[in-house]
């Protein structure tokens, strides 16, 4: 048989799309037109979108399997940290500044509240049943759990004080971004640049974070209705109980899936000239089928900060104990809440770091494949 040379397939094609357009009246084609752009634009943007999941069809494993070459967790946070202590010179004085603007509109711990934590653990030694005292670690290791799990760290912030450290913790962020990608880069940067250059994402920077903050409302939801289920005793029927904890693992998978890729977001959103929605739009393309392992990762991280509290918070609450128990006069010294806001800051910043080298990581792996 013969076969159709490619000259005739154009002009085949041109005569449908002639008796397509010949369907429709010319004053219709006319106001068709605007209509057929703007579907041809959005179906050309969706082209460009990665979709791996559709509703309703089968989704098969090689299909939507994405090759991520990134370390490990252990050795992600070790980089992470060790980035920070190599670059001191630069992140030092950008945690100590957050400290100072931390105590000057937020405040510190109240020091009576980590004195009548530490009159009631004096009290309870005295009552121990068996008549051995508790020694200093163990005193140490009470008052960290104590302060930090009775919300010592935030407790009676006003409306105010709660947009300070709201507006403190974001230019810690965006600060930090800056340094790190310079640094990265192997370009020479200073403190005063990330001060003066680092803030203009600032705006955009608020509106992922407000995205955020919606992300959050089933958080918010679990954390309400647990309270409520508590003082109502709800919660002591076993049937009632296991309805409960099915609702709250549903909103809290829904809200940590969301902000996976919203965390990444705020990350691509300090690059200058991205748009918030561009972020958001990025950083979901970015997490499709990763969104576990990051949610691993945040957990792993999420135990390394509490080692280093651990290990940097013990031996200084047990140093403050044995001086003022030895010096009456450093009663009153705030000390212990000094150092909270410390390490607070100190962790956000660690947190930052670790999360932009991440995405740095996945960018480099989606360049490679």
């Amino acid at each position: 048989m013969l076969k159709r040379s490619s000259k005739t397939q154009p002009k085949l094609k041109s005569k449908s799309k002639s008796k397509q357009r010949r369907s429709l009246p010319k004053p219709l084609q006319k106001l068709a037109r605007p209509f057929l752009r703007l579907k041809a634009y959005i179906q050309k943007k969706r082209a460009a979108r990665l979709r791996l999941h559709r509703s309703f069809r089968r989704s098969y494993r090689e299909d939507y399997t994405r090759v991520l070459t990134v370390p490990g967790p252990l050795y992600h946070a070790m980089d992470s940290l060790r980035l920070l202590f190599k670059n001191w010179k630069l992140f030092l004085p950008l945690i100590l500044f957050a400290v100072g603007f931390n105590i000057i509109l937020v405040g510190l711990m109240s020091e009576d509240t980590y004195v009548k934590f530490q009159t009631v653990l004096e009290e309870t030694n005295q009552q121990v049943a068996s008549g051995t005292p508790i020694g200093n670690f163990a005193k140490a290791s009470l008052l960290l759990v104590s302060t930090v799990t009775s919300g010592g760290l935030s407790s009676g912030l006003s409306g105010v004080q709660i947009i300070f450290a709201v507006i403190s913790f974001l230019l810690i962020w965006l600060i930090t971004i800056y340094l790190l990608r310079f640094r990265l880069a192997g370009k020479p940067v200073r403190l005063r640049d990330g001060f003066y250059n680092a803030l203009t994402p600032l705006l955009s920077t608020f509106v992922v974070f407000f995205v955020g903050f919606l992300e959050c409302i089933p958080l918010f939801v679990v954390i309400f209705t647990y309270s409520t289920a508590v003082q109502t005793d709800f919660l002591t029927t076993p049937f009632y109980a296991l309805i409960y904890f099915l609702f709250a693992v549903a909103l809290l998978l829904l809200s940590f899936y969301l902000l996976s890729s919203t965390l990444v977001a705020l990350v691509a959103v300090s690059a200058p000239g991205v748009y918030p929605l561009v972020a958001l739009r990025t950083a979901s393309n970015l997490m499709l089928s990763r969104r576990l392992r990051f949610i691993t990762r945040l957990i792993c991280l999420v135990f390394t900060i509490a080692a280093i509290w651990v290990i940097v918070m013990l031996p200084l609450i047990a140093l403050d104990l044995f001086l003022k128990s030895h010096f009456s006069w450093l009663s009153g010294f705030p000390f212990i809440p000094f150092c909270l806001v410390f390490m607070t800051c100190f962790s956000f910043t660690y947190f930052t770091a670790y999360l932009y080298l991440y995405y740095r990581r996945i960018l480099n792996s989606e360049d490679n494949r």
